[in-house]
């Protein structure tokens, strides 16, 4: 059996699994943020609802 190789595979699979954890981090990171920005601008088009409830219910359509 040879002892090396194993250690060898074995910290390459420590280390893909530690990269494939840091990318997902990073990943959630970013879709919080994309998340957070939804929030917000679903509250400003509720802020502008409520300042002028007429925009955006009516609207012409010709065919």
């Amino acid at each position: 059996m040879d002892i090396a190789g194993v250690s060898t595979a074995l910290s390459n699979v420590s280390l893909q699994s530690k990269v494939g954890v840091a990318v997902l981090s990073k990943a959630m990171d970013t879709n919080e943020a994309l998340g957070a920005g939804m929030v917000e601008m679903i509250d400003s088009a509720a802020m502008e609802r409520s300042v002028n409830p007429s925009v955006g219910s009516n609207f012409d359509m010709w065919v």
